[in-house]
């Protein structure tokens, strides 16, 4: 399903998902993502998780498919393989017209769903969209979020949604992890922590 991470902004979002991709060393704690230890087996986890981060990752003078396709060859796909889907891909995200313009050309939209494109060009078990909305038009969160809710109702992947604005998450997920400075807030069914929330106002 989809889960959504919830937070403002330093409450140690970011943070916590590097972790649990071995991107960022802990000196103490376990987890496991998709059954593996995220501190003996990071590089199998990467190979199984698609990741979208929040910060600018994509390099100038190089057109959408290349990048795409460079993302699945990091992966282990074929060079063949990977351009192939990373075609496909392009497609589903809506930037097949621009495919072979180079990406400093693209706009804020533009470039948030080709990070999207390359993090699911390998099919991945898992995907975590880290802040994929930010500095977007109405017109294009609203893309993004229909993208993060079909990737997970229909094409069959886990999703991590991070994101300090509650209505995006409400929009693509049903469960809600809240974080706050660095620590666990609260965790549950987002229809239910409304309940609770409204009980606990109306009890006022």
């Amino acid at each position: 399903g989809a889960i959504g991470l919830l937070g403002p902004n330093g409450s140690g979002k970011t943070t916590m998902i590097r972790t649990l991709l071995g991107l960022i060393h802990v000196d103490h704690g376990a987890g496991e993502i998709l059954g593996m230890d995220f501190r003996a087996q990071s590089l199998d986890i990467r190979r199984s998780v698609g990741f979208a981060p929040e910060d600018e990752c994509l390099f100038p003078r190089v057109v959408g498919v290349e990048f795409v396709a460079y993302a699945g060859e990091l992966v282990g796909m074929s060079r063949k393989d990977a351009l192939q889907r990373a075609h496909e891909v392009l497609d589903y995200v809506g930037l097949g017209e621009a495919r072979y313009r180079k990406v400093e050309t693209y706009s804020t939209g533009m470039k948030q769903r080709l990070k999207l494109a390359s993090a699911i060009v390998h099919d991945p078990q898992l995907l975590i969209l880290d802040e994929p909305t930010n500095g977007m038009d109405p017109a294009g969160r609203e893309e993004v979020l229909q993208l993060a809710r079909d990737l997970s109702a229909n094409k069959g992947m886990s999703l991590v949604f991070s994101s300090h604005l509650l209505p995006d998450v409400e929009t693509v997920c049903d469960y809600l992890v809240v974080l706050g400075a660095g620590k666990l807030l609260t965790q549950g069914k987002i229809q239910d922590l409304k309940n609770i929330h409204q009980q606990s106002f109306e009890g006022r």
